[in-house]
């Protein structure tokens, strides 16, 4: 099992900046990648970013160029570097964590952070 915990979240203005953090915990060796994903309201859960075990990242067209995905992996913590936030970046951030294994992939979720940007 793995367990993951977001932090980070919080209310900016437009132009300003924020770090998000997802730490995991549990059997962490297996995990293939982590991910971000957002939720705004009226709106479906949409991928943000994700990075693989191997280093390979990809970005949602709408934030290429703002957001940046990284991971630790001594600490089991993905981070997701938000600059230049938007009011269309308001949702609740969701870590994600995947283990792709020859019977299937398990996949985790956290319990969502929430990121508000006002005008």
């Amino acid at each position: 099992h793995v367990q993951l915990v977001e932090s980070g979240g919080g209310l900016v203005q437009v132009g300003d900046f924020l770090r998000l953090s997802c730490a995991a915990f549990g059997r962490t060796w297996t995990i293939t990648s982590m991910g971000w994903y957002r939720q705004a309201p009226g709106k479906q859960r949409e991928e943000v970013a994700t990075i693989t075990s191997a280093g390979n990242k990809n970005y949602a067209d709408s934030v290429k160029g703002r957001f940046t995905i990284s991971r630790d992996n001594a600490e089991n913590t993905v981070y997701l570097q938000m600059n230049s936030l938007k009011p269309n970046d308001t949702a609740v951030y969701y870590c994600n964590a995947e283990r792709k294994r020859f019977t299937g992939t398990d996949v985790y979720w956290g319990q969502g952070t929430q990121v508000t940007v006002s005008s």
